[in-house]
């Protein structure tokens, strides 16, 4: 009788084991893929995202152009978060409305493979400027 009571306890906590490390490889985050998913044409990609500076100003947004085609305007509390091809691309923001007469900053910008690119746009005087950036702060994505 020992043995057998003996036996079934050995055989439930095994039992046990396998449902738990089971749940934990359920419930455990699925792990990043370390290559960049690649366009829809084949190409290697990395990111861009454009934030704001929280003292940018509350009534103007900013027009933001990649290559020449506008992508979004981004208002208050929002950022921009795009995928764009590895390769030579030229950021250019304005901020809305120009009532200023204000002309757009650009920036060149060569795309890696895989890699993430932050920029804050900010004041630096009376110009808007991109600034590259270590820090994101997260915010709402903004609509074309």
């Amino acid at each position: 009788m020992k043995r057998s009571f003996g036996a079934r306890i050995w055989f439930v906590s095994i039992f046990m084991c396998a449902i738990s490390s089971a749940t934990t490889q359920a419930n455990a985050k699925p792990r990043p893929s370390p290559k960049p998913a690649p366009s829809p044409n084949g190409r290697s990609t990395g990111r861009v995202i454009v934030q704001r500076a929280p003292n940018f100003g509350t009534d103007l947004s900013i027009r933001l152009l990649i290559d020449g085609e506008k992508v979004a305007d981004i208002p208050r509390n929002q950022h921009y978060g795009g995928v764009l091809s590895a390769g030579r691309h030229l950021l250019t923001a304005l901020a809305l409305p120009n009532t200023q007469l204000r002309r757009p900053t650009s920036i060149a910008l060569t795309i890696k493979s895989g890699k993430v690119y932050i920029f804050t746009a900010m004041w630096d005087a009376d110009r808007l400027v991109l600034r590259p950036s270590d820090y994101y702060s997260p915010t709402a994505r903004a609509n074309r």
